[in-house]
């Protein structure tokens, strides 16, 4: 006997943009599908007219791409379970939804808004549970054909018999039992003759061999209707998964009230898509010991649904940045210099004309000291300009009344210096260090200022190497020039 490969799939509607907990979803469904050799689709779930952007899809695959998740069949890969829009589709789900109803387990409900709200009033007046009182089958067969015929507007409801227990083995969350008592008569057909999620959702992954069904909690009081659809229309049921919420640091529901929760906000902001993949993964699942770097690669050999945890995982973006640190730091100097590149093309040095040699040095001294590739520039802005003012902080504390005095010897021995290393740039500052019987801390941080305009950075040997002798020359005599000792500026 041959045991079926894994088919999964990850169902958004286009809403607008993608959030983080779809992006978890997608992720765990990919890692899943990847790890046991099975088949991951792309279906668009996009029968909720009234909330369709427009754009969205596009969106949607662009971001999937930028991200590196990759999907087997879907609108723009195409495969054998097309179409992959569920609005193209809808011939389909009205052939099950009139299966369902010639076998009882569905009905024709001619409703009108009124009834229902009346009905929802009085059920609340009387503390009762809010849902369908089956009344639309107290109608005849002929009254319900003349409403047919007469084009009376009518949805098309789920025939949930009471008294009935519904089990449901849960991947993450083990044995969860429902009673059909508490389940309402959900609407599978709305009045437009589009399906509801239900119905489509039930339908197409039985067509399409969907055998896992993985997802977010939201959907786990949904469960028990999709299993009576299954069993109404004697279909084999996929198993089931509910990943748990995504929650704030105050362990409310993650929302876009209390931060960013799109994809493309992150994006957009400068991390990296393998820290935002490593740190999605990590919200509800590990591999059981403290790794928490990984790569898509190591996620998809290690990924297992029974380490999906089952209580909210946190949002945290300490975390995050923590992540997207490691990631830069793991990356070649040519991978960051593509980045740094294209992040100088929109930024005020854009017209540099920097050399990539010149760019290489400032990551090799920069990268233990940055998270973003924006930082390259932001952190050691006088790579690319010498700096027109001079910390403050850093003047009252390290600019002394001798210090000039110093400082122009020292850059006499620089100029001194016949080729270019960090160790003739160290040799020419402890040369002058002795000379002046100081130590070299009583020089590296005017000098450090005077080049920079800043009291911390890389390594000051490497900033003098990088910036080179002309330029650290050019850059002492301007600070000779602008800095004054504290005792001048408090006396003017």
């Amino acid at each position: 006997m041959t045991t079926k490969s894994p088919v999964v799939r990850f169902a958004p509607s286009p809403t607008g943009f993608l959030h983080i907990g779809g992006l978890r979803t997608a992720l765990y469904n990919y890692l899943f599908a990847r790890n046991q050799k099975g088949k991951i689709i792309l279906r668009i779930e996009d029968t909720d007219t009234k909330r369709y952007v427009e754009g969205a899809v596009q969106s949607l695959i662009e971001t999937f791409k930028w991200v590196g998740l990759y999907f087997d069949e879907g609108p723009n890969t195409g495969g054998d379970n097309g179409p992959y829009f569920q609005s193209q589709r809808l011939e389909i789900y009205r052939k099950y939804a009139e299966e369902l109803i010639n076998k009882d387990n569905a009905y024709y409900a001619f409703d009108t808004p009124e009834r229902l709200t009346e009905l929802r009033e009085k059920q609340n007046r009387t503390n009762q549970q809010t849902k369908y009182d089956k009344f639309a089958l107290t109608l005849s067969e002929d009254e319900i054909q003349n409403n047919l015929k007469n084009g009376v507007p009518h949805v098309v409801r789920l025939n949930v018999i009471e008294g009935n227990k519904i089990i449901v083995n849960d991947l993450v969350r083990g044995e969860i039992e429902f009673n059909t008592e508490t389940l309402d008569d959900q609407i599978l057909i709305k009045s437009d003759g589009y399906p509801t999620y239900h119905l489509a959702n039930v339908v197409d992954d039985h067509l399409m061999g969907v055998t896992h069904v993985i997802r977010g909690e939201e959907w786990l009081s949904s469960t028990p209707k999709h299993v009576l659809l299954y069993e109404y229309l004697d279909w084999e049921k996929p198993l089931f998964a509910h990943l748990p919420l995504l929650l704030n640091p105050d362990k409310s529901k993650l929302s876009k009230r209390q931060g960013d929760v799109a994809v493309e906000d992150y994006r957009d902001k400068g991390y990296l898509k393998e820290a935002l993949i490593n740190f999605v993964a990590l919200l509800g699942w590990n591999t059981g010991d403290d790794q928490e770097f990984f790569k898509l690669e190591e996620l998809v050999e290690k990924f297992s649904i029974d380490r999906v945890h089952k209580a909210g995982a946190v949002f945290n973006v300490e975390k995050l940045n923590w992540l997207n640190a490691e990631h830069l730091r793991s990356k070649t100097n040519n991978e960051i210099l593509v980045m740094l590149k294209d992040e100088l093309s929109h930024s005020e040095y854009n017209e540099s004309n920097v050399e990539d040699d010149y760019l290489l040095l400032i990551i090799e001294a920069m990268k233990p000291r940055v998270s973003f590739v924006i930082e390259f520039i932001t952190n050691c802005p006088y790579f690319y300009k010498a700096p027109v003012h001079y910390d403050e902080r850093v003047i009252n504390k390290r600019w002394k009344e001798e210090t000039p005095e110093q400082l122009i010897l020292l850059r006499d021995n620089i100029e001194k210096i016949d080729s270019l290393s960090k160790e003739n740039f160290e040799q020419a500052l402890s040369v002058t260090a002795e000379e002046l019987n100081i130590g070299k801390a009583k020089l590296i941080h005017p000098v450090r200022l005077a080049v920079s305009g800043m009291g911390t950075g890389p390594g000051v040997y490497d900033l003098l190497f990088i910036l080179g002798k002309e330029e650290v020359i050019k850059r002492i005599n301007r600070a000779l020039e602008t800095i004054k000792t504290p005792d001048t500026n408090l006396s003017k």
